[in-house]
């Protein structure tokens, strides 16, 4: 075997998969990562016995890391726990109504016919609709390369039949009629960074992947799932350098030969595999005499996604027996579609807010010490090419939220917060090197999507592949672990095989 010296550049989910992956393979793999652990945007905070995951916290395809795990032996039970959650969420509109949805049929429908029983046949037509688009949207296309316009090409019919050219929402609007379920069953493109009313229909396969395999949660946290990523890469002997800052890829007659620290040292590489943003790395990383004029045009002409403001916080009360707060709670604005309209094109902060609130010491009380509680709260927000000075803004909008939370949701939260951390678009840009300080790097429009979108393996420099949100297919854990798949067969120069 032709064993090649590789360096990747971040150790988020994309960063982990490929080293596992190449390291299967062979290969001597280095995983740099410029903090002082693991994870990317699935790090984790910790705060007076709580903990935080900072990342994504629904696991909706098991399936991949089922691969992961399996790479060279053993099985995902060997490194970490996943269990399934029910309901998978639970959207509250804005009078504190809410509805809750599952992989159980009839416990769905029920729940549709609370809203609107009229809506229980368009549900099951929307249903049966997706199963086709997930086959070739996630199963035949997910995993596969788009370096040639011949690749679009070729899908381009199908995307037609499947009528991309909708949006989420347009599309199950053809099947449901009430405007709330409506907005329960198009969310799914904020989870990845996109707008439900322009982000293609394709994305509407995400509601079948949930009922598919279920909605999951690691036991101990999204950061005890990268942990288990970096213990099963290390056992393949990769290694993994923290506090290594990468300030810039070596390139010499149109190949990347390796990169430089920040603290001068230089590595050399066969390939080179960068985790870091699309677009920073060709903005920073690529030194300016190598860069052609029009990839710089191209990626300054990209649309990014949104931002977001976090906040984390753990409290001396328990609430999971108070109320009615599941694991994972979607809170609707009643001005949805405007509110949605604020934060992608007029680029401003309302004084209202749609709220994502995250609960999982309701699952699991070790992310918590005895007797308390663990959250995090996200909201939607511009990104920084708003002109926001999140210097100023952050604090007020911070106590606007949680205001809110306790006087609908959380009784006397603040009084009871023993734990508190806070991030806003300022992090994206600073900490992770996200243009904009957006949160999910190219949003997902059609015209930013496959062929379209930054591309798996560099267009001028060979081995120079990417892996992460930023490239194809895009954000999301399913997202960001295909294309760890789609670098590894294009550094193995293999072509796709059979899912």
């Amino acid at each position: 075997m032709n064993a090649k010296k590789i360096i990747i550049i971040g150790s988020g989910f994309g960063g982990l998969g490929a080293g596992i992956r190449l390291a299967a393979r062979g290969h001597d793999v280095t995983l740099l990562e410029k903090a002082d652990k693991a994870g990317g945007r699935g790090t984790v905070f910790e705060i007076n016995g709580f903990k935080f995951d900072a990342g994504p916290t629904v696991i909706t395809a098991p399936f991949l890391f089922d691969e992961l795990f399996g790479l060279g032996g053993g099985k995902t039970s060997d490194y970490v726990q996943f269990v399934p959650l029910t309901p998978f969420y639970r959207i509250f509109d804005h009078q504190g109504k809410f509805f809750d949805y599952s992989d159980d049929m009839a416990f769905t429908l029920s729940e549709v016919a609370k809203w609107n029983p009229e809506d229980q046949a368009g549900y099951r037509a929307f249903i049966n609709s997706t199963k086709p688009i997930f086959e070739k949207g996630f199963v035949e296309l997910a995993d596969q390369p788009f370096l040639h316009i011949t690749d679009m090409l070729k899908v381009a019919p199908d995307l037609i039949k499947m009528q991309s050219y909708l949006s989420v929402y347009a599309y199950v609007s053809k099947f449901i009629k009430n405007e709330f379920l409506r907005r329960c069953f198009s969310f799914h493109p904020l989870l990845i960074g996109g707008n439900p009313f322009t982000a293609p229909s394709i994305y509407a396969m995400i509601h079948y992947l949930e009922r598919e395999w279920g909605v999951h949660y690691a036991m101990g946290g999204t950061g005890a799932l990268v942990q288990a990523m970096v213990r099963k890469f290390e056992e393949l002997q990769g290694k993994l350098r923290l506090l290594a800052d990468v300030q810039e890829i070596s390139i010499t007659d149109k190949r990347a030969t390796g990169v430089v620290l920040r603290n001068g040292e230089r590595l050399a590489a066969d390939v080179v595999v960068s985790n870091a943003d699309v677009g920073y790395t060709y903005q920073s990383l690529i030194p300016e005499s190598k860069r052609k004029l029009w990839t710089n045009r191209k990626i300054e002409s990209l649309g990014y996604s949104m931002s977001l403001f976090v906040i984390y916080f753990g409290t001396q009360k328990e609430y999971k027996h108070l109320g009615n707060l599941r694991h994972h709670n979607i809170i609707l604005s009643e001005r949805y579609r405007e509110l949605i309209n604020d934060i992608f094109h007029k680029k401003v902060v309302a004084d209202d807010f749609s709220l994502y609130l995250h609960m999982p010491s309701q699952t699991d009380p070790s992310l918590a010490p005895a007797g308390c509680e663990s959250f995090y709260v996200l909201s939607p927000v511009p990104h920084l090419a708003s002109g926001i000075d999140w210097r100023k803004k952050a604090k007020p909008y911070r106590d606007l939220i949680m205001q809110f939370l306790e006087e609908h949701y959380l009784p006397d939260l603040q009084a009871n917060i023993v734990a508190e951390h806070y991030i806003d678009p300022l992090h994206f840009r600073d900490n992770l090197n996200s243009p904009y300080g957006s949160a999910f790097s190219v949003e997902p429009v059609l015209t930013q999507s496959a062929w379209f979108r930054p591309h798996n393996q560099s267009e001028e420099f060979e081995n120079l592949y990417f892996v992460g949100a930023g490239t194809h297919p895009g954000a999301g854990l399913p997202g960001v672990l295909s294309s760890a798949i789609i670098a590894e067969r294009l550094i193995e120069g293999e072509t796709k095989t059979p899912a």
